[in-house]
């Protein structure tokens, strides 16, 4: 079976406050968008794991995909299997969510594979063990989110199109977060006020613009094109930009006009992701 798993983008991220845990508590809006990694799983009836292609610069002990294979196995007690192959598109370490998307859809697609029948909620607490946005790919549903980002509430955005931008540069959420230059937005808002805030922030880009200055040429550079709406914003803890066109030619306009040092896609936003309906899920 070769099921999608989908990039995010996040429309603003504010860290309300840090938790006794070491995480912290924030409020976003994941988008995702129809821009993909393919992952195949062939099942095994011997009980091993293995990662046959893809993701080769990632050790096997980090990738996600493989950890999330192991936790349903251990969850489940299954006896089964399964060879995993990616075709890896969404750039890695740049905010846009891939790790925890790639981990989600294993879940979901061992889940089936493995004839398990576990639920959504039940999935989503085994991934939220692994990463605070693999539940969002899980319900596969572009959500307003709250605490860690594992309590969601569905939402219906506008259709946008996404020039999004790598610098090719990685940047560890660890570090972030622990960035003194980390900005905090205690005041929480209610999913209602969204509307009316005409320039969301992301309390993380001053920590990534000191670890990696390239972001605001990166910001400048989106700002300058023609036609876009609102401002260049950085997704998550970044080094990924990106900036909305209404119309798709605008669009691929701009992305003809990136330096050729940095790596450009155009996504278009989705309110459902491939995931979200598990039974026309996989390919």
């Amino acid at each position: 079976m070769t099921y999608l798993s989908p990039a995010k983008i996040n429309l603003f991220l504010h860290i309300t406050s840090k938790r006794d845990d070491g995480y912290h508590n924030l409020q976003t809006i994941f988008q995702l968008l129809d821009f993909y990694d393919e992952i195949n799983f062939n099942l095994r009836d011997d009980g091993k794991i293995n990662r046959t292609s893809g993701n080769e610069d990632i050790p096997l002990a980090n990738d996600l995909m493989i950890k999330s294979a192991k936790k349903l196995q251990q969850f489940s007690s299954t006896n089964f299997g399964v060879d995993i192959a990616i075709i890896k598109k969404i750039p890695t370490g740049g905010g846009l969510g891939g790790g925890s998307s790639n981990a989600a859809t294993t879940l979901i697609a061992l889940n089936h594979l493995w004839g398990l029948d576990l639920t959504k909620k039940q999935l989503a607490a085994i991934g939220r063990d692994i990463g605070a946005d693999v539940p969002v790919f899980i319900e596969g549903q572009s959500s307003w989110a709250e605490g860690i980002g594992e309590i969601l509430y569905p939402v219906n955005l506008l259709k946008y199109f996404y020039l999004v931008v790598s610098i090719n540069k990685h940047i560890s959420t660890q570090e972030i977060f622990s960035h003194k230059a980390l900005t905090m937005t205690p005041v929480q808002r209610k999913m209602s006020d969204f509307s009316l805030v005409s320039n969301p922030h992301n309390d993380c880009l001053n920590a990534a613009i000191d670890l990696e200055s390239e972001i605001i040429e990166a910001l400048r550079h989106l700002d300058s094109t023609q036609n876009h709406i609102d401002i260049a914003r950085m997704t998550g803890s970044g080094s990924c930009v990106f900036v909305a066109f209404e119309n798709e030619n605008d669009a691929l306009i701009a992305k003809k006009e990136l330096p050729s040092k940095w790596f450009g896609f155009i996504a278009q936003s989705i309110n459902k992701s491939p995931l979200h309906n598990w039974d026309v899920a996989k390919r």
